[in-house]
């Protein structure tokens, strides 16, 4: 089938896992790995070479409506139509900022910052990449959330900027997924929590993880995609382990 794919946050970690698992398919005519420099790192670079132009990259800074709305465009002029969306993107520390373990440590421009990029940014790319999505054929818009994102599952505390912008992003998906029933109906939105994964995103909070419960970018990326092709269209609206499992808001 000539079906495109395309992995927002594709240059590393959990993103550059999916881009590999996504070629290694041949389903997937076209994967398109979008960053925010759009420079091909040597991993990219080293499947451009394997694959050539099965794999094509994209500028998208996701804390910019700007870069996402041009990002769209662009690919529109490519390509019709897509027929899955995942969105790895997200901001848990680095820069001055760090979970915050008490309430005494929550910070206003923390949390805008947590909300700019986790929050903001997945529901902008669905706003804009949406017309690409909405066609005759089945297409998934999946976000990567996280566990910590649940309110219901909320029993450690803590954590309140990265808790709270993930509930948000939950949140605006599920309103999304309503509201595209009625006009994309072929279209699936969900959210994915795709475990505790070896990536720069968790290096720092690895310490009392189970090696069991620690999984490498690519286990991470076949159980994600191994999810998004058992969804159907009751699916949309929901949020999704790697296990499969249903989590609750």
């Amino acid at each position: 089938m000539n079906q495109h794919a395309l992995v927002i946050g594709g240059s590393s970690g959990i993103g550059l896992a999916l881009v590999e698992a996504l070629l290694a398919d041949p389903q997937w005519a076209c994967v398109t790995a979008a960053s925010r420099s759009a420079v091909e790192t040597p991993a990219l670079s080293a499947l451009k070479t394997e694959h050539g132009e099965r794999l094509q990259s994209l500028a998208l800074d996701v804390g910019s409506e700007a870069s996402i709305e041009q990002a769209a465009i662009a690919l529109r002029a490519r390509h019709p139509a897509l027929h899955l969306l995942i969105n790895t993107a997200g901001l848990l520390h680095g820069e001055g900022l760090s979970p915050e373990r008490r309430l005494a440590d929550v910070q206003a421009e923390q949390l805008l910052r947590s909300y700019a990029v986790n929050a903001v940014g997945p529901i902008l790319i669905a706003k804009h990449f949406q017309p690409l999505l909405s066609h005759d054929a089945r297409a998934v818009l999946a976000t990567l959330s996280a566990r910590v994102g649940s309110i219901g599952d909320n029993r450690l505390g803590g954590w309140y900027a990265y808790r709270a912008a993930k509930a948000a992003q939950n949140q605006l998906m599920r309103t999304a997924a309503i509201e595209l029933a009625r006009r994309a109906p072929q279209l699936i939105c969900v959210s994915l929590h795709p475990g505790t994964v070896e990536t720069e995103l968790s290096a720092p909070f690895r310490g009392n993880v189970a090696a069991d419960k620690l999984f490498t970018p690519a286990f991470a990326a076949e159980r994600l995609l191994a999810v998004i092709a058992s969804l159907g269209r009751e699916s949309s609206g929901r949020f999704y382990a790697w296990d499969g499992r249903e989590i609750p808001w």
